[in-house]
């Protein structure tokens, strides 16, 4: 498949035309692209580089008990010890050490949108690295279920008929839900003001 060239501008939040928010990532290509929406693609990009970073944030460790005394072991890594056999340290043991900076692939991404004006696509879903980081963009796939955005201006929500009946009926499942709930408080607040007039009428005989 041909490689896309390109440099990853920013994250952001776009419509598609059955009303889900999808994020997107915006990304200019040099050249041309045999790339168009609705293609699956894998993302290869560097990963932020986040310095030297110990085992907790580097590799997810549980770290230390949070009582019992400890003081200054929460985020230790614990023994990294193997015994008399074989004596040693395992190469590959995960410690401390330069986190991020790596060469990462995602697989999974839809291009959602195309500019060939401003040359720019929108993929679907987040990319490694920063801004103006540069990626390489793969085709290799195309998603059967694919649903382009909607338009700048467009309001209308385009959707089959079965759609259309389950989202009717899920926001008139909500009506419902939110007037009952409203009529349990009003009950509350009732009940609780007969109950202090009671009480305040019962202090009053017995003074």
């Amino acid at each position: 498949m041909e490689k896309t060239l390109g440099i990853k501008l920013e994250s952001v939040q776009k419509f598609t035309q059955d009303g889900k928010r999808l994020p997107v990532t915006l990304v200019k290509f040099e050249g041309t692209t045999d790339l168009k929406p609705g293609d699956m693609v894998k993302v290869t990009g560097w990963s932020k580089g986040k310095g030297f970073t110990g085992v907790v944030k580097r590799w997810g460790f549980k770290g230390g008990p949070k009582t019992h005394g400890q003081s200054d072991r929460l985020r230790a890594p614990g023994s990294i010890g193997q015994t008399t056999t074989p004596g040693r340290v395992h190469k590959g043991k995960k410690m401390p050490g330069h986190s991020g900076n790596q060469k990462v692939t995602l697989f999974g991404l839809v291009v959602v949108d195309l500019d060939e004006e401003q040359k720019i696509l929108t993929i679907k879903g987040l990319i490694p690295g920063g801004r103006n980081g540069k990626i390489t963009v793969v085709k290799y796939a195309e998603d059967k279920k694919f649903v382009p955005l909607m338009k700048m201006g467009e309001t209308e929500i385009k959707e089959t008929e079965e759609e259309k009946e389950e989202r009717l009926r899920k926001e008139k499942e909500a009506e419902e839900n939110l007037q009952e709930a409203n009529e349990a408080k009003e009950e509350k607040k009732e009940t609780e003001s007969n109950s202090e007039d009671n009480q305040g009428q019962k202090e009053t005989k017995e003074s």
